[in-house]
């Protein structure tokens, strides 16, 4: 699976789920909703200038915090099709392969892609062209339980296939 966007860059590590989807719209759990607030604490322009397959680019531990699927919900309702970041925090990873959505780590991500770099991503090799610099990186490639489910839409849709 090949995945095609612009990256939206911030050189920042310890993205924390409240950033991602501040608490006080936790109240919703429909993903356009969602998203019309997604990162809105840590970049107000964000809902704006993010495009349907586009993806955010960050530093270390992403995801951290408060465990909360509605942070993924969030992300995949404004279109992102990826995260790619230097970490995770586990519970967001896992949180993001049981809801359909990919999070790929690739140390110093947000030091190697600039903010609205056109990037291509090989899903099953395991690489990320950066269109725009010509720069090729390897990251590990996703197990095929976790591509299964994911492509699935989530954990509970692959179940209800798989019955």
């Amino acid at each position: 699976m090949i995945l095609k966007g612009k990256a939206h860059v911030y050189k920042k590590d310890h993205i924390n789920t409240d950033e991602i989807i501040p608490a006080r719209y936790l109240n919703m759990d429909k993903e356009a909703d969602l998203a019309k607030f997604a990162m809105e604490d840590l970049d107000k322009t964000f809902i704006k200038k993010v495009k349907p397959g586009d993806f955010i680019v960050a530093g270390e531990n992403f995801g951290c915090g408060s465990s909360r699927e509605h942070a993924v919900w969030a992300l995949r309702g404004s279109g992102v099709k990826a995260v790619i970041a230097g970490s995770f925090a586990r519970i967001f990873f896992r949180n993001c392969i049981n809801n359909g959505f990919y999070a790929i780590e690739l140390k110093d991500a947000s030091k190697n892609i600039n903010d609205q770099d056109e990037l291509e991503i090989d899903i099953e090799s395991g690489t990320i062209k950066n269109l725009t610099t010509k720069k090729e990186f390897k990251f590990t490639p996703f197990p095929k339980f976790a591509i299964d489910i994911i492509k699935a839409g989530g954990l509970l849709n692959y179940i209800k296939k798989n019955k």
